[in-house]
């Protein structure tokens, strides 16, 4: 059997919350990947208390920024088809979109694969949510030392 647990750093992004309509995003920047050459997004989300629809839904973005030159993000810019595994994100950056009851109560994966140092995330919802609970975990993979530091 392989070692797996050595490999990897699992990193909280947003811890389990309930999101409910007029909070603010739930937005988490500079995700620092130095060190990795793989990152795994893992948004579990649990079931909406209204109905989910075209006018009520919740979104998940994706964002990306080179190193600045002093180890600090410079600018984000939106994920690209070819920086992402599983998904297809929309133009800004939204890789995924809960906007049907068959959709909530599920655990979705997306695997980054651009080439940028930093990541920002960014959970919003849309319309009269009654709440839905959800959690963003990211794990770093292929470290450049073994084993890696949780």
């Amino acid at each position: 059997m392989k070692d797996l647990y050595n490999n990897l750093e699992v990193v909280s992004i947003i811890d389990p919350v309930t999101v409910t309509n007029g909070g603010a995003p739930a937005a988490v920047a500079d995700i620092d990947l130095a060190g990795f050459n793989s990152a795994l997004i893992v948004y579990s989300v649990g079931t909406e208390a209204g109905t989910l629809s075209a006018t009520l839904y919740h979104t998940l973005k994706l964002e990306h920024a080179d190193d600045d030159g002093t180890g600090s993000a410079g600018d984000y810019s939106a994920v690209a088809a070819a920086d992402v595994l599983g998904v297809t994100p929309s133009s800004t950056g939204i890789i995924f979109t809960i906007d049907d009851p068959a959709k909530d109560n599920a655990v979705y994966k997306c695997g980054y694969v651009g080439g940028k140092r930093f990541l920002k995330i960014t959970a919003a919802e849309e319309g009269a949510t009654s709440g839905c609970p959800i959690s963003v975990v990211l794990i770093k993979g292929h470290g450049l030392d073994v084993p890696a530091i949780s």
